[in-house]
């Protein structure tokens, strides 16, 4: 396994240098640097760092990051640029750590012998399987700045259209959270106040009032095991959408969702295509590149209808006839994949399914958007409106009485 090591050591001019380089070992690293006419004083093992921080945050390798290392890897592949020198300037100046110290390894390997498809395939949480297989498609057809180049595309688009979804549901899950909170501060130390000075003045209080109050001391009484339960269920649920079972039965029901399931329909159509277009167009077989897309499809339903397909394909059938059978797929989809196969233009034909895709996402992200904002108002609207109400309902009654 490839080490980081620190050295120190003089040029042929005398003049002193430092820094890292990886090597698999000790006498591997000091060779590196007597190619390049330095002589080692000192060459040590890099002490590994103890990192602080919370998990899931920092050290990870973003879409962002791999994009702008494959477009200036593109760009030196295509100015003729040996890869080996590629990959060390590279890892020199990424500013991501985790992804300098991959690039660094990945050349270590590919300095060995290793073709850069086989490096890269041994970092699967940096470079996933889609990235790999259409290098190795680049490499095998002596194309890989032009591979590398439609690879940065295809991630750009990917991010674009990952990015809309989720701007969808920024806006929704705000305002809910904000009204969790307002209502929770409401029941839990507001509404106490009134019932004690209601309870004093004596009398029958309004049935909304007595529903409100009883809803306040049971909050108020209960609010660890209210918040520990609700944590208890959400981890629950999250357990369960992570079983086989679990994820197939909400994933298949998610698609007849109302505006939502429209949605998930589309971003899934949009992705499938969009990556099925790129390897084949990049080379890849197309019983490989199902095997890709399914295990990329972020819905086990649509993941299910791919591996049938995949099947249908093996077995010397058409590749449009179970998506159609399946549901799942708008017949559009599957009457301009058929089109594609008649043709023998399928990959052309698949980026034309998913450029029209990302606009019917974009307008699906609008109506979803524009749907949720009322009904999120018109439903705290009357939750607000109701505990301010039976708040008010004895006060009047007093005003009365007083009268």
């Amino acid at each position: 396994m490839a080490t980081t090591f620190v050295w120190s050591g003089r040029t042929r001019q005398g003049e002193m240098q430092k820094g890292e380089l990886v090597a698999k070992s000790r006498e591997e690293a000091i060779a590196q640097l007597r190619k390049q006419n330095i002589l080692a004083t000192s060459v040590q093992p890099k002490a590994a760092e103890r990192k602080f921080g919370l998990p899931g945050f920092g050290g990870g390798v973003g879409d962002k990051d791999i994009v702008i290392f494959t477009r200036q890897f593109s760009t030196m592949i295509d100015a003729g640029l040996p890869l080996v020198q590629c990959l060390e300037i590279l890892s020199n100046q990424t500013e991501n750590k985790t992804l300098a110290k991959t690039i660094g390894l990945v050349r270590a390997d590919v300095e060995s012998g290793a073709t850069y498809a086989d490096a890269l395939r041994k970092y699967p949480k940096v470079f996933d399987d889609l990235y790999v297989n259409m290098v190795a498609a680049g490499e095998a057809g002596g194309i890989l700045d032009t591979i590398l180049n439609r690879l940065a595309k295809h991630i750009e688009k990917a991010m674009k259209l990952k990015k809309e979804i989720k701007s969808a549901m920024v806006y929704p899950g705000v305002i809910v959270s904000v009204a969790v909170i307002v209502i929770g501060v409401l029941m839990v130390w507001v509404i106490p106040i009134f019932a004690s000075m209601f309870t004093d003045f004596g009398g029958v209080l309004p049935l909304p009032t007595r529903i409100v109050m009883a809803a306040s001391g049971f909050m108020q009484h209960n609010i660890l095991w209210l918040v520990l339960g609700a944590g208890a269920a959400l981890y629950g649920v999250k357990r369960w959408y992570g079983t086989e079972g679990g994820r197939k039965l909400v994933d298949r029901y998610a698609l007849g969702v109302p505006v939502l399931g429209d949605l998930i329909r589309k971003a899934a159509v949009a992705k499938f295509t969009r990556t099925l277009g790129t390897l084949i167009s990049s080379g890849v077989p197309i019983l490989e590149g199902l095997s890709i897309v399914a295990k990329t499809a972020g819905n086990k339903t649509v993941e299910q209808a791919l591996i049938t397909a995949r099947q249908s394909i093996s077995e010397g059938k058409t590749f449009s006839e179970p998506l159609g059978q399946s549901g799942v797929f708008p017949p559009m989809v599957v009457q301009m994949i058929a089109v594609g196969e008649t043709t023998g233009a399928l990959d052309a034909m698949l980026s034309k399914i998913a450029d029209f895709y990302d606009d019917e996402v974009d307008s699906a992200v609008a109506a979803l958007t524009s749907l949720l904002e009322p009904m999120l108002m018109v439903f705290l609207g009357i939750v607000i409106g109701f505990i301010v109400i039976a708040m008010y309902l004895p006060i009047f009654q007093m005003g009365s009485v007083v009268s």
